[in-house]
């Protein structure tokens, strides 16, 4: 970002009064692209809907039962986690998704890690999500977006301006889209709880750090979360807008919930 320098008025003896310096013009936040490992790669396949629609139906419940009480293995919380237990040794849901639902659950009660976090040698710390989410509808009447999301303990430089130490970054990126409007009808949010300092919120996912300003549509923020074991949801839609047909009508689609966990220190 370039800063205008300050334009120093000279003192004078004159009893008019003296010329103020014009207030240097804001500078646009700058462009931001985020590394190769901040994406999956393109040739990824698409995700199955129904075992995204599976995982996402988790999501309320899971963060319902760490909205209780400090001790998650009081009831009602030891029944729901048993419930769920329960549910994924009998269900006949693909062995990829039960083990997901797993990993939430472990991480709920105490007895799992943080999640996955990808440490490069050349980059900060992320904790991508625990599967990717669909947006029907999202690049074209008949196309259908990915969705990624990911989040970063801070202090990181990413995303912009970059979370300080006991916060946290969330990045939400739908591939394929075009470029994110600059009115959002109904915005993505990360409604996230800290299980063990119990902080909890719902902040909005903006463009305002103008990550990939010309497409995939990108939004992010920083939580407070305070340092813990972090539980997330990110759920809403997102609202796009051509750039090569300014005159197109903005599309509006929406995404199922997408969980993640991570470690704030």
């Amino acid at each position: 970002m370039t800063i205008a320098a300050a334009l120093a008025v000279p003192a004078t003896a004159s009893a008019e009064p003296a010329l103020q310096a014009p207030a240097a013009p804001e500078s646009p936040t700058p462009e931001t692209q985020l590394p190769p490992f901040f994406l999956p790669t393109p040739d990824q396949p698409l995700p199955d809907y129904a075992q995204i629609e599976a995982l996402a139906s988790f999501a309320p419940a899971i963060l319902g039962a760490a909205a209780g009480p400090t001790d998650v293995a009081a009831a009602p919380q030891a029944d729901l986690l048993a419930q769920a237990r329960a549910l994924l040794e009998n269900s006949a849901l693909p062995d990829q998704v039960k083990s997901t639902l797993e990993r939430v659950i472990t991480f709920l009660d105490g007895s799992g890690g943080g999640g996955p976090e990808l440490p490069p040698a050349d980059g900060p710390v992320i904790a991508q999500f625990l599967y990717p989410t669909i947006g029907k509808g999202c690049i074209s009447d008949s196309a259908d977006s990915v969705g990624t999301a990911l989040a970063v303990p801070g202090p990181a430089t990413l995303p912009p301006p970059g979370p300080p130490a006991g916060q946290a970054g969330f990045v939400f990126t739908a591939l394929g889209t075009a470029p994110i409007a600059q009115v959002q009808e109904a915005p993505l949010t990360v409604t996230w709880l800290n299980l063990d300092n119990r902080r909890t919120g719902t902040t909005e996912l903006t463009g305002a750090s103008n990550i990939n300003p010309d497409g995939p549509a990108t939004v992010s923020a920083i939580a407070d979360t305070g340092p813990g074991r972090v539980l997330a949801v990110v759920s809403g839609s997102i609202t796009t807008q051509s750039k090569e047909d300014p005159a197109a009508p903005a599309r509006t689609c929406g995404f199922l919930p997408t969980i993640g966990t991570v470690f704030v220190p």
